[in-house]
């Protein structure tokens, strides 16, 4: 079989499946965004630590850098780029919002406004292809004229998406009032963000388990929500 297949890869391999459960189930005609959200949280546990499970193996080839670089990127895109996208599409078929206006300003209406917030998704999607391929170029040039690790990002983290969209979503259960339009304003702020020029620093290894602990904080609130709305 081609590929690799060790220990190095796992987290990476593990965040793809969990992106792969969450898009499938935010699909479905049965899905939910506050179901997809809980893959997504998942998904950011397992790259906060993947590269640094990489690294303690000393022993890896070229080939085999390369080779975690390459997918790191194709998990994330799948990962922070189409999830949060699926995640949105779900929000725009159980958005009482969307039910109202279809009762109101009639089908038609509705249709637009749906590809509308179509359109953005898509924008979403292709900024993070775009911010992802970008720091892989960057990253290329960065190693062969300096050593060690960057201490920024040019924009915004695709990965800050395991963060974000979760919060927007928990804000569901605080404001009595649809929170779709939010969710897909955050969406366009961060498309935007991901290909700006902003300068992010990179945290340190306290700061990603600060973000760890956050990301749990949310999923755990999220899940009593969701338990006690049930």
């Amino acid at each position: 079989m081609i590929g690799f297949y060790n220990y190095t890869v796992i987290l990476t391999y593990l965040s793809l499946i969990s992106s792969c459960c969450g898009i499938i189930i935010s699909l479905s005609g049965g899905g939910h965004p506050y179901i997809g959200v809980f893959f997504l949280l998942f998904c950011g546990l397992c790259d906060a630590f993947d590269g640094k499970v990489a690294r303690t193996k000393k022993d890896r080839t070229p080939s085999e850098c390369s080779y975690g670089i390459q997918i790191d990127s194709l998990s994330d895109l799948v990962a922070f780029g189409v999830l949060p996208a699926s995640i949105g599409c779900a929000m725009v078929r159980v958005s009482p919002i969307m039910r109202k206006i279809g009762e109101s300003w009639g089908s038609g209406a509705k249709r637009g406004i749906t590809v509308l917030f179509c359109a953005i998704l898509i924008f979403y999607v292709l900024c993070a292809m775009i911010r992802l391929a970008y720091y892989n170029v960057s990253e290329y040039e960065r190693q062969k004229n300096e050593c060690g690790v960057r201490k920024f990002y040019t924009g915004l983290p695709v990965t800050s998406a395991s963060l974000i969209f979760p919060l927007i979503l928990l804000l569901q259960y605080i404001i009595p009032s649809d929170i779709m339009p939010m969710y897909f304003g955050t969406i366009l702020i961060c498309a935007v963000a991901f290909i700006s020029k902003i300068k992010v620093v990179k945290p340190s290894f306290r700061g990603t388990l600060i973000m760890v602990g956050i990301g749990a904080v949310e999923f755990f609130l999220i899940l009593l929500a969701r338990l006690f709305k049930c």
